[in-house]
């Protein structure tokens, strides 16, 4: 991948919009060689993961310093030379440091908040699996992150800060699997997966494939936008023996999607994987309609579906990340009909204590009975359209006088 050149056209050139994605600058790390940066292993010994090697890059604010002090504790402080490298180091409320640089907010806890916010300890029936819902199941099958993101759900378990004792048994899972002919869909995840060995990887993946029943298999990801230089062709040949494979990865913010970020995921893409975003809406960092519209149309160029926004759960120390749920409904409803259906992600709430992820929408119905469903468009235009019924029970509709159709209210 270069690194130091504006990605180059593919045969669309401008039409695929190939001047949105800028690359990342190698300035903070000008000693090192391009074949060196492009090296995912050398991106991963040379993350920023201590107060000493933050501070001789950027100046922190006190509540910062503070904040990666603590971080020993909770959540480890790791960001890899790629993602630094987009930090707007002027600017203490950019939406990339708040996203990996700690703050002393994350030592305040809400009363409402909690270690295990969507409660995967009390549904996983063996260490590292999580069967919530009845077809499907979460494999946790590392702790260990490219970058840790301060509003982590499983912050409690993954980099090792917090002294969660996590101890995934992959054997066990297997032949629970094995067992449980009602699973037809395995998300693969943790930490993240594709920090694990293209060997490791492809033997997971085939062990799942040797389980006839299950049909589905997706991981989750974080490195395409961490660590770009790990979407490999060696690593996308392991992947694509096991298909139907589907990934979801997660950027929040447009700046996340670079040009190396682009040419990683079209490997994914071209290798047959299916590719869904999933961001969290989070406070300073996409709580703004022409944020998140941005993203998803750099999103789409990279041929990947805004899947879902998430409401960000309520883990411990998260308070002053967390937008309002009325901040997504009204960024949804400043998306749809605005621009692209396809680039109109669900908003929504994983129910706290393990309820589930729960779909969330603008309020478009006005009123309903057996005889017709009243509702708005994106415009605010009324319409009217008649409940099906049999010939015989066919009668005029009455008056619903508190709107006209076709106007706006």
């Amino acid at each position: 991948m270069r690194s130091d050149h504006p990605c180059p056209p593919d045969s669309f050139g401008e039409k695929r919009g190939s001047a949105r994605f800028h690359p990342v600058s190698r300035n903070d790390w000008s000693d090192a060689s391009l074949s060196e940066w492009n090296d995912w292993r050398w991106q991963l010994k040379n993350r920023v993961s201590s107060l000493e090697d933050l501070e001789k890059r950027m100046t922190l604010t006190p509540s910062e310093r503070e904040g990666v002090q603590v971080s020993v504790r909770k959540l480890s402080l790791g960001i890899t030379p790629h993602f630094f490298s987009l930090i707007d180091k002027n600017d203490p409320h950019c939406p990339i440091r708040r996203q990996v640089i700690p703050t002393a907010d994350e030592s305040v806890v809400d009363p409402a908040e909690m270690t295990d916010p969507v409660g995967e300890d009390s549904n996983s029936p063996v260490p590292g699996l999580v069967h919530r819902y009845p077809d499907r199941v979460l494999l946790l099958i590392t702790d260990r992150c490219a970058a840790y993101c301060r509003y982590c759900t499983r912050s409690r378990l993954v980099s090792g800060a917090s002294g969660y004792d996590f101890h995934p048994k992959l054997e066990l899972a297997l032949a629970y699997l094995r067992e449980h002919r009602e699973v037809r869909d395995v998300l693969l995840s943790g930490g993240d997966p594709l920090l694990l060995s293209d060997e490791k990887l492809d033997s997971i993946l085939a062990s799942l494939r040797a389980i006839p029943h299950l049909e589905f298999l997706r991981i989750g990801s974080r490195i395409p936008i961490f660590l770009p230089q790990r979407i490999t062709p060696d690593l996308c040949a392991a992947l694509r023996k096991h298909h139907p494979l589907w990934m979801s990865v997660h950027a929040n913010h447009p700046r996340e999607i670079t040009a190396e970020a682009r040419e990683g995921l079209a490997r994914l893409a071209d290798a047959g994987i299916p590719l869904g975003n999933q961001s969290v809406l989070l406070a300073g960092v996409n709580d703004r309609v022409e944020v998140m519209k941005e993203l998803a149309h750099k999103l789409l160029l990279c041929r990947v579906r805004p899947y879902y926004l998430y409401q960000c759960d309520l883990i411990q120390g998260s308070r002053h990340l967390r937008a309002p749920v009325g901040k997504g409904l009204e960024i949804i409803e400043g998306l749809r009909g605005f621009t692209t259906g396809y680039g109109v992600p669900q908003f929504v709430v994983d129910a706290p204590g393990g309820g589930g992820k729960t779909p969330i929408n603008p309020d478009y119905v006005i009123y309903k009975d057996d005889e017709r469903i009243v509702f708005r468009n994106y415009q605010g235009k009324v319409f009217e359209y008649p409940e099906t019924v049999s010939s015989d029970q066919k009668r005029p509709l009455s008056p619903f006088p508190d709107y006209e159709i076709g106007v706006k209210d």
